[in-house]
């Protein structure tokens, strides 16, 4: 069963969509306010909700990492149904799929916020037991306080082992991906990120083949980027971001 507040949003605005990708155990709803933020700017947004998210461990340890890839696909091709031209924003494993998502399909730009290719060393990954005896395995995760957010947001929850490895699948899919990258680029990083490495972003700029990308590093800021103090300054620069590329038509 889906948590109250978990599911898919559609906030409709003009004739440019953009799909927002939520990250690995999260909801549509962490990108709800960048979400409204967006269409007050004059686009229409799609937040799909990843396969197995939003309900409880056992069912996200259910699915895979392409399942939850064909639910970014199937956002991207209702959008595609309403809209001209689409641009794709994710936040954290999200924003992983987006690039893949912009080696596959017909994308007018890309936005990564806080894309994992790196686990930072403080999440402890080292200690993943092997995919052959994680399933089965939960930890939970630390409780949220977000004010402002959507109640669903500060839900507790558990991680399943198992689907950590999937999330380290769909990393390893997009390196083998990014060279097909050429839609514009913006990427979007904390320096004091302590769950996707800091690094990660510089892997990513280097590795796409986008001609027009960016890289802009911020301080203040944890991995939430969407939640947290301050993110409203970035959402205007997402909707700059798009805008000035919808200029260039």
């Amino acid at each position: 069963m889906i948590t109250k507040g978990a599911e898919p949003f559609l906030l409709l605005g003009g004739d440019v969509g953009v799909l927002l990708i939520h990250g690995f155990t999260g909801v549509p709803a962490e990108l709800y306010l960048l979400g409204k933020s967006l269409q007050d700017a004059g686009f229409t947004v799609l937040a799909p909700r990843l396969t197995g998210h939003g309900g409880n461990a056992k069912m996200l340890e259910a699915t895979t990492s392409e399942a939850w890839m064909d639910a970014v696909r199937d956002g991207y091709a209702m959008l595609k149904c309403v809209t001209n031209r689409i641009y794709v924003v994710g936040h954290s494993m999200g924003g992983i799929l987006a690039l893949i998502l912009a080696a596959e399909a017909e994308v007018s730009g890309v936005v990564t916020l806080g894309a994992p290719i790196t686990v930072a060393k403080e999440r402890g990954i080292s200690l993943l037991p092997p995919r052959e005896i994680a399933k089965g395995m939960f930890i939970p995760k630390k409780q949220r306080n977000f004010v402002g957010a959507p109640e669903v947001v500060n839900r507790k929850q558990e991680m399943p082992l198992l689907s950590v490895h999937e999330m380290l699948d769909v990393i390893e899919t997009a390196k083998k991906l990014m060279k097909k990258v050429t839609a514009p680029a913006f990427i979007i990083h904390s320096r004091q990120d302590h769950t996707a490495d800091p690094e990660s972003a510089g892997y990513i700029l280097d590795n796409i083949k986008s001609p027009k990308k960016r890289l802009k590093f911020l301080n203040n800021f944890g991995h939430l980027i969407p939640l947290e103090e301050g993110k409203e300054a970035i959402f205007k620069e997402i909707a700059d971001f798009i805008k000035k590329e919808e200029a260039a038509w």
